[in-house]
């Protein structure tokens, strides 16, 4: 049995801490069932401690000059990408997701987002605004304690990406990672204090809920950051509002991939594959609405399902695997009852729709990649959100057409369009209601970009100098030069 367990469940105020009276939460490696470590989620003395030493550390951290806490974040950065081979086999023992992957998408891409933060930590200014004789400046200062609930899908970039700019501009931050992946964090939390961080300013504390609740409602936190559902979203978010906290929102989505019957169709296909079967089809801006121009559909499906079936399904530790098993068991569940959803609704299964068989596969959450041609708008798995690799196959005719049935949802995450005709791209992604669009590729996020979403995908944007604007606030001081006239 593999052992992944940590030295306690949570990491406050510089060390590792257990309270055994929390429920326990155990962490399953969904490619064979076992229990690979059992945490306990905290209690609301826990979650006092680790908000109490969030308090202390921000001040002290907020006092030192910008890059002094830039050259922290780039510290951790370095350490990230030293002990890569190491969080990486940990990632794929906490979420199952292929070695493959995570070796070049997880940890990396959050030191990556440690490095950009701390690069830009000292050009984090106000400016001045001339009035004549007098002037206004204008300081962004930090606004405290931050919260970041995680997401199970990419737990240790979810915490790099919350924590990176929540840091450089002078915030602590208390993290409380997804109850499914509860293991990457807690080894963010050792290296920034190994890369010279003061203890308590970045703690975790594992748990369900009621411990997100618990950490919002509470009146020392400033701001509320969280990647999640749209459900768990609105109560976040109504939560948040009590207390009139900042918030950012990075929700799910049900995105459309446009291909024009100009696309290249190798590359089209290949943005498929990634839009939909990459990290098990668990990605929020995943593009599982494939809107293929009526000309080339036929063509584009059997190229798909080709390539679509040399995919290698098996043990996420194993370098040639290709996808790995769902997070849990109850997700695949989930997942394969949407895939007979679409078979009832009419919608027509060219590939997959089932579980690998045999014994490899016999004890961990593994699924087919699954492929429907056929599918309309009204159908179930062309609405809602699936979290797994099903991929939807949508004909249509002309441009504005495929605009208002790409727009005709309430998500608004993240689009994609394929196009030889530079002109046709650039006004097709000017109409469409996304936040985060792609011409000719898809799922690209590098750390300079804004990432985020409109309508109900959320609030807010992660990463690039965005990003400040949501962990700082802006302060105006007016500055006379003369004299104060009063009527009397």
């Amino acid at each position: 049995m593999r052992n992944a367990q940590p030295q306690a469940s949570h990491f406050i105020d510089g060390q590792y801490v257990e309270d055994l009276a929390g429920s326990e939460i155990n962490c399953v490696y969904a490619a064979t069932g076992e229990t690979i470590a059992v945490l306990h989620s905290a209690t609301p003395g826990i979650i006092d401690k680790a908000l109490s030493a969030a308090v202390r550390a921000q001040k002290q951290w907020a006092a030192l000059r910008p890059v002094e806490r830039g050259q922290v974040l780039r510290r951790a950065a370095d350490i990230i990408r030293a002990r890569n081979q190491e969080l990486s086999e940990l990632e794929t023992l906490d979420t199952g997701k292929p070695i493959q992957e995570t070796l070049v998408a997880d940890a990396l891409s959050g030191a990556e987002a440690l490095e950009y933060f701390g690069g830009i930590a000292a050009g984090i200014t106000g400016q001045t605004v001339p009035l004549g004789e007098d002037f206004v400046y204008t300081m962004r200062e930090p606004l405290g304690v931050c919260v970041g609930i995680g997401a199970w899908n990419y737990p240790t970039q979810i915490a790099c990406w919350k924590a990176a700019p929540a840091l450089a501009c002078g915030n602590a931050m208390v993290f409380k990672p997804s109850e499914m992946t509860p293991l990457g964090a807690l080894k963010l939390a050792e290296i920034l204090i190994e890369a010279g961080a003061p203890a308590g300013l970045f703690n975790v504390v594992q748990g369900y809920g009621d411990v997100g609740a618990g950490l919002i409602a509470d009146k020392r936190v400033d701001k509320v950051s969280l990647t999640g559902s749209v459900p768990t979203g609105r109560k976040v978010y109504a939560a948040a509002a009590e207390g009139m906290r900042h918030v950012t929102m990075e929700l799910g989505g049900k995105s459309p991939l446009i291909i024009f019957e100009d696309a290249d169709i190798e590359n089209a296909v290949s943005a498929a594959i990634n839009a939909n079967f990459y990290s098990t089809g668990q990605i929020c801006s995943n593009g599982t609405r494939v809107f293929v121009q009526r000309d080339i559909r036929a063509k584009f499906v059997a190229r798909l399902v080709e390539r679509s079936r040399q995919a290698v399904v098996g043990d996420p530790l194993d370098p040639e695997t290709q996808i790995g098993p769902m997070v849990t068991a109850a997700q695949r569940e989930k997942v394969l009852a949407y895939i007979e959803t679409g078979k009832a609704e009419g919608a027509q299964l060219v590939l997959g729709g089932g579980v690998p068989q045999g014994d490899r596969y016999a004890q961990g959450n593994y699924i087919d990649p699954t492929i429907f041609d056929g599918v309309t708008d009204e159908m179930t798995i062309a609405r809602e959100e699936i979290f797994g690799p099903v991929l939807s196959v949508l004909e249509f005719g002309d441009e504005d057409e495929v605009i208002a049935r790409a727009n005709a949802t309430e998500f608004g995450l993240a689009a994609g369009v394929f196009t030889r005709d530079i002109k046709r791209a650039h006004r097709v992604v000017a109409r469409l209601e996304a936040g985060t669009c792609w011409i000719n590729t898809y799922n690209l996020t590098p750390v300079e970009a804004p990432f985020g979403g409109v309508k109900m995908s959320g609030v807010g944007r992660e990463n690039s100098r965005a990003a400040i604007e949501h962990y700082s606030q802006l302060k105006s001081v007016y500055v006379a030069m003369g004299d104060v006239e009063a009527p009397f």
